[in-house]
């Protein structure tokens, strides 16, 4: 778990001031890539820290353990102007700032872009907020949860005619730190190439706005008001979920041509030709007529029949599993997701590289687990001006 590699990301420092989910995702990622992450917390630490039930056997919360891998440690008292002397001598080390704090926090503490960029004008500084650094929600914090409701995704998510409904993960928050992950990257060639860095303003708002892709492509081309289909899909028939003979399963026809096969494999080919479900937008507007004569046929074997025959033919289909299944599927072990940290499993970077593949570097750090290394490492201190400095309330 050497901090050297060769990752894609090797060489770059990233300071992480993020908490919570969005941001401390975000900046996994480019820990995971080879970033040299330093992840900076109050004496209080990360919430997440004490978000649980379920705690490993140390005491650790399995939310904080999911996103915060592959990063060193320090806890700062921002309060005092040493730690905030320290933080920017940090800050001019990194090519990386990420910061998560509400709007004019970090300027605060003399850490906002405009006083970093004074002395390193290369710096790619991300500032994760729930509306944004102007506007006249910029004041206005912003959890997940919010985010799903204000954005209307609550609004087509749960069974129709019934409430809003939360997406049981917290989506907006991992939509964030993707598009911000993104951005920094662009922004970190940009820098390299001119040496001009630059101040990204992410909002969970507009990322959750973003990721409604075709359902906000719809309401905008058609003026319409999308509403829910349960899982079931608005505008593909049939892409839902059917009973079979012993339990449920998912059934995902996107084209016509998957649909002529469907038919011949349940036995049905006159439906090829039926007016009502000839055609995408004719299954649409038959979509209950045509449900119903497929439950019809699908209640007369069991599930597992089902998605063999419909893979086999082709047809993308599926059991539906609950969390515990899904992660004891063989094919996650096989191919490298699940990563061990001893005692303790995370589900790793999902993306596969053939050259230079993420891997577990470090674990998830304690609080102020390497304020000692790192100020020694990056800043030259002695033993002494550390142990100083934790007298003075500085560090921990």
């Amino acid at each position: 778990m050497s901090l050297s590699s060769n990752l894609p990301l090797s060489g770059v420092r990233v300071l992480d001031f993020t908490r919570v989910l969005a941001g401390p995702f975000c900046t996994m990622l480019l820990g995971d890539l080879g970033a040299d992450v330093i992840k900076i917390e109050s004496f209080d630490g990360d919430e997440t820290r004490q978000w649980g039930p379920p705690f490993d056997r140390r005491g650790r919360s399995a939310y904080y353990l999911s996103v915060n891998r592959n990063k060193r440690d320090i806890a700062l008292n921002l309060k005092t102007p040493e730690a905030q002397r320290i933080a920017r001598a940090l800050a001019a080390q990194a090519q990386i700032v990420v910061e998560n704090f509400r709007v004019g926090g970090m300027a605060s503490f003399g850490l906002d872009y405009e006083t970093l960029r004074a002395d390193h004008p290369a710096l790619v500084y991300a500032s994760i907020t729930g509306f944004g650094q102007t506007g006249a929600r910029a004041d206005h914090p912003g959890y997940d949860f919010i985010i799903q409701a204000m954005s209307g995704l609550m609004s087509i998510t749960g069974a129709p005619g019934g409430e809003p409904t939360k997406v049981g993960v917290a989506v907006s928050d991992v939509f964030t730190g993707l598009f911000a992950a993104t951005s920094i990257l662009a922004a970190l060639r940009h820098a390299e190439a001119t040496g001009i860095g630059q101040h990204l303003d992410i909002t969970l708002l507009e990322s959750q706005i973003a990721a409604l892709v075709n359902i906000a492509g719809s309401a905008l081309v058609s003026g319409v008001t999308p509403g829910r289909y349960g899982s079931a899909h608005p505008s593909i028939v049939p892409y839902q979920p059917f009973h079979a003979a012993d339990r449920m399963f998912a059934l995902a026809v996107g084209n016509d041509r998957q649909f002529a096969v469907l038919c011949r494999l349940i036995d049905r080919p006159e439906w090829v030709s039926d007016a009502r479900f000839a055609t995408n937008p004719a299954r649409v507007a038959n979509r209950e007529a045509l449900i119903e004569l497929l439950e019809g046929v699908f209640v007369e074997r069991p599930a597992a029949q089902w998605i063999d025959r419909c893979i086999a033919a082709g047809i993308p289909a599926g059991q539906i599993n609950n969390v515990t299944q899904a992660l004891d599927d063989p094919i996650l072990r096989e191919r490298g997701v699940i990563w061990s940290m001893g005692e303790t499993a995370v589900v790793g970077n999902p993306v596969g590289f053939s050259a230079t593949p993420p891997a577990l570097r470090l674990p998830p750090p304690d609080l102020g687990e390497h304020t000692a290394a790192v100020l020694s490492e990056l800043l030259t201190m002695t033993p002494e001006e550390i142990a100083s400095l934790r007298r003075s309330g500085v560090i921990t």
